[in-house]
């Protein structure tokens, strides 16, 4: 992906209006990827510089080529006003007239709701993965039993009765 990356990144090099660039998350960039969710790499993040999104598409240069032409353009947002249509401007207005602590605590809960949200899944993934787990024991445990019991030697004694009997039945 990563020569992939550069084509991508050398095409929009001279844009005024797109930034495609890469971060070491590992070193200088760390503090960067921590405040924006970055926990795996590579990840591909687009979008408001305040609110960077999931890119979730293909990393093929033409997937990327195809995304970036279609998304990384202004977009609506209170320094780009004229972008939005009314009713995104009515929302942007309702924002921009809270005070600061009242959009902070907005801010703070829904940011909330979304860590809840990571807290649940990471939570029933677990689950998932104990009772996948037990099943897989308890397959197996079944297999290991039924072998015991014999069903091997009695699939063998059916196939000699059936040669026996002149049936090529199994």
């Amino acid at each position: 992906m990563k020569p992939d990356w550069d084509a991508l990144m050398e095409e929009y090099a001279g844009s005024s209006t797109a930034l495609v660039a890469d971060v070491d998350c590992t070193a200088a960039g760390k503090p960067l990827c921590d405040a924006n969710g970055v926990r795996g790499y590579p990840t591909i993040k687009y979008g408001d510089p305040s609110d960077l999104q999931d890119y979730q598409g293909g990393r093929s240069l033409n997937d990327l080529k195809t995304f970036a032409a279609e998304n990384l353009k202004p977009m609506c947002s209170p320094s780009n006003i004229d972008l939005c249509d009314d009713e995104k401007k009515a929302e942007i207005a309702k924002y921009q007239a809270m005070s600061d602590a009242d959009l902070d605590a907005a801010i703070e809960a829904e940011s909330q709701k979304l860590a809840d949200a990571e807290t649940t899944f990471t939570a029933e993934v677990k689950k998932l993965q104990a009772t996948y787990e037990q099943l897989q024991k308890d397959k197996e445990a079944t297999i290991a039993a039924v072998k015991a019991s014999g069903l091997g030697l009695m699939k063998s004694v059916k196939s000699s009765k059936a040669k026996a009997g002149g049936s090529d039945e199994l």
